[in-house]
């Protein structure tokens, strides 16, 4: 029987009997518009809770039409042209999408624009190039030829970047283009808040007023095929204009660059290494936004209604993980949820009632079409969000898109029946309270809590070809037994490692927030960290963890004493690095499947011959049986000392040390995937020196996992696989359970 409650059920024109009948059958308790529809008379007389999408900052037309100056801007770095000769012109708006954007030539170009010698780095005085409007291009003399320049200019956005995209992926055809507006402008800020004063009055019938989301786009520019070209779902590029850059510098007391915002054409993405000016454009940008999404949400609660944030889209400058946010006075966050990290990146903000996950699929025609399958999306989604909402749970859970086509689809209707009434089915039995977590676990990163389930991310759950392999570290650690915080190399310097911090974690690529880049200097910081593992803590490094750029000292990672791993960087070639044999079994490897034939080649094919200049030692065969992503070339052990559980290819892909009373585990990468979640939990648990605690409540298939909740007296088994499953979990009095397990099922026990 169908169980009702904390369910939002989109809907749209057109569609009353559809809706109510979708309603009952999957328990909706509340229903929303979606973007571009409004609710029929009949559906907000169904007595659900009625949400309502607002955008502050656009679908308006009639008024920024009449004020094309305040719209959003952004700055935009041209394309590298070559001089070969002493005159050089560079186009603007080449490889950028017109429709979208507009060279700013009202505000002095002069002034706000920048032309760059790429090849010295130097910026070119003002007085030795124009601006030809006609052609939108910059003309530049005095240029030494056989150098690469180019310009940093202020370009309007006239086209809503996410309505855009729903206009391109919906085929709306001449549908009228939605054009942002920015509030910094006194004129236009008025407007907004007059508009929605006015709207709270013509809406009374609305309980939430869902905001999608308030005033600046995250970094979303398009080419002139209409293709993505920059996206950053943290970048704060689209947030700029005249009168804030000089509002900042009255503050600030110093002038940004343009140079401080395209960033070489790295546009500031948060795997950069932030910067002063970074940071400090953060922090004005965000003070401005809360002040006024604050008025926002006190407008909505004068009108008895609740505050609504969607994070996504302009959710630039809220900065839901810094603190203050709880003075905002919001109600709820909602997000899209497309796998257990972006579960846990909602779940777990602090300073609002409650927090709801919209599901995916979209409701899109490029999912829903005839011959596919949406049901099979939408139990994979399911799968990868229950297991990090058993660890930090959502309140309510939805969809977005447009209902009509969904209803198209009957298997799919039957899924989302079967999807809603577990998720009631879970906060009923748990009362919404977090399993269990038997360790602490602290990432560590430039950013620390800022950024809290956002490390690794590029565009919002869509890791990439480079990024994958560290990304996997949290998909591991959203639905794992343990408790996860986000600590900065600044808190680590300022306080040290907090006393209740088992395992700190350091992973992703060289000169990146993510590593530190030159904050590993800093003397303090190795000190403080070996200090803290010598005395009985625990330090896992992924990739190339507490890793330098330039060589220092000898070392690549500052930390190889801890984890007994650094890798070559052309350096010292000349000084032999040798293998010590593999260890095939250890307590981290125990539930690692390897190919009896690959062990049976592995152990007979030996080890290589030592090569002067190159070590040796290294085992001729691939013993295998873990994917660790893309690789990371010219890994060693430091000495001889060091236990290697993978060395495949003549570097270490796995590796553990002891270290005082401390430990550290060395990992070349991550990806996630069932097997890998085993490998990092028991890497924690044995680093840890907590290989004790292991046991109970395990499951002996990594494909299910167990959640505790000792309040509600429960646990659970959930097989996060689209087959049926079998597994054993040991219980604490050492007895053994066996479940067999349908696809996608929980089962649950009486602790």
């Amino acid at each position: 029987m169908t169980s009702t409650g904390r369910f939002t059920l989109p809907s749209e024109e057109n569609f009353a009997e559809k809706t109510k009948e979708l309603a009952e059958l999957w328990g909706a308790d509340a229903i929303r518009n979606s973007d571009g529809t409004h609710l029929d008379e009949s559906v907000l007389a169904l007595g659900k809770k009625i949400y309502s999408a607002y955008f502050p900052t656009r679908a308006h037309n009639e008024w920024i039409t009449l004020h094309m100056d305040e719209t959003p801007q952004v700055y935009l770095l041209t394309g590298r042209v070559l001089a070969e000769a002493d005159i050089v012109d560079v186009p603007l708006m080449d490889g950028f999408f017109e429709e979208q954007l507009k060279p700013n030539r009202d505000a002095d170009p002069h002034k706000y624009w920048e032309v760059v010698d790429r090849t010295t780095n130097e910026v070119v005085d003002a007085s030795l190039w124009t601006l030809d409007e006609d052609t939108d291009t910059v003309h530049v003399s005095g240029a030494t030829p056989m150098h690469e320049y180019t310009v940093s200019f202020l370009a309007y956005i006239i086209w809503d970047p996410v309505e855009m995209y729903n206009h391109l992926t919906n085929g709306w055809g001449d549908k009228e283009h939605e054009i942002p507006f920015d509030i910094y402008h006194p004129a236009t800020r008025k407007f907004v808040f007059d508009t929605f004063e006015q709207w709270l009055k013509d809406n009374p019938q609305v309980d939430v007023v869902r905001f999608t989301t308030f005033f600046y786009q995250f970094t979303l520019l398009f080419d002139q095929k209409q293709r993505e070209k920059v996206v950053d779902w943290f970048g704060c590029a689209c947030t700029v204009s005249p009168a804030a850059l000089d509002d900042f510098e009255k503050e600030y007391g110093y002038r940004l660059r343009p140079e401080d915002f395209v960033d070489g054409g790295a546009y500031n993405s948060a795997w950069r290494v932030p910067r002063k000016a970074q940071r400090d454009w953060i922090d004005f940008l965000s003070g401005f936004v809360r002040a006024n999404v604050k008025k926002l949400a006190d407008m909505s609660h004068a009108a008895g209604k609740e505050a609504m944030m969607f994070l996504g889209d302009q959710w630039i400058g809220t900065e839901p993980y810094k603190d203050g946010f709880e003075d905002l006075g919001l109600d709820a966050v909602v997000g899209s949820i497309g796998d257990g990290t972006t579960t846990r990146m909602i779940a777990d903000i602090p300073g609002v009632k409650y927090t709801e996950g919209r599901f995916l699929p979209y409701f899109f025609p490029d999912t829903f079409y005839e011959g596919n399958d949406p049901s099979i999306e939408g139990l994979d989604n399911w799968r990868k969000a229950r297991r990090a909402i058993l660890r930090s749970p959502i309140s309510r859970m939805g969809y977005g898109g447009y209902l009509s086509l969904a209803a198209k689809f009957p298997k799919f209707v039957d899924t989302v029946t079967h999807i809603a009434d577990e998720f009631r089915d879970i906060h009923d039995r748990t009362g919404g309270v977090a399993a269990e977590g038997e360790l602490n676990v602290a990432i560590l990163n430039s950013w620390g809590k800022m950024r809290s389930w956002m490390a690794f991310t590029v565009a919002h759950a869509l890791p990439n070809k480079q990024t994958y392999s560290y990304y996997g570290i949290l998909g591991s650690l959203s639905g794992m037994r343990v408790k996860v915080r986000y600590i900065s190399f600044d808190d680590v310097l300022e306080h040290g490692v907090a006393d209740d911090i088992d395992v700190i974690i350091n992973g992703g690529p060289v000169d990146t927030a993510f590593t530190g880049g030159d904050v590993w200097k800093n003397p303090k910081l190795t000190e403080t960290l070996r200090a803290w593992v010598r005395g009985g803590g625990a330090f896992v490094g992924v990739g190339e963890p507490s890793s330098l750029a330039r060589f220092q000292a000898g070392r690549f990672f500052q930390l190889a004493d801890v984890l007994g791993v650094d890798e070559e960087r052309y350096q010292t070639l000349s000084v032999d690095k040798y293998f010590p044999a593999v260890t095939p079994e250890h307590f981290i490897t125990a539930d690692v499947h390897v190919d009896p034939a690959a062990r049976e080649a592995w152990e007979k094919a030996g080890y290589r011959i030592p090569l002067s200049g190159c070590g040796g030692g290294q085992g001729i065969k691939p013993l295998g049986g873990i994917d660790f992503g893309e690789p990371i070339a010219n890994t060693f052990p430091v000495n001889e000392d060091v236990t290697l559980l993978r060395a495949d290819g003549g570097q270490v892909q796995l590796a553990v040390n002891e270290y005082g009373k401390g430990r550290g585990v060395y990992v070349s990468g991550l990806p996630y995937s069932a097997a890998n979640a085993r490998l990092l939990e028991r890497i924690l648990f044995w680093a840890s020196h907590n290989e004790d605690k292991y046991t109970a409540y395990s499951s002996t298939n990594p494909e299910c996992e167990v959640a505790v909740f000792p309040d509600a007296g429960q646990y659970c088994v959930i097989n996060n696989t689209d087959r049926p499953q079998s597994t054993d979990v040991a219980l604490p009095d050492g007895s053994v359970e066996h479940f067999d397990l349908d696809q996608s099922a929980i089962a649950w026990r009486n602790l």
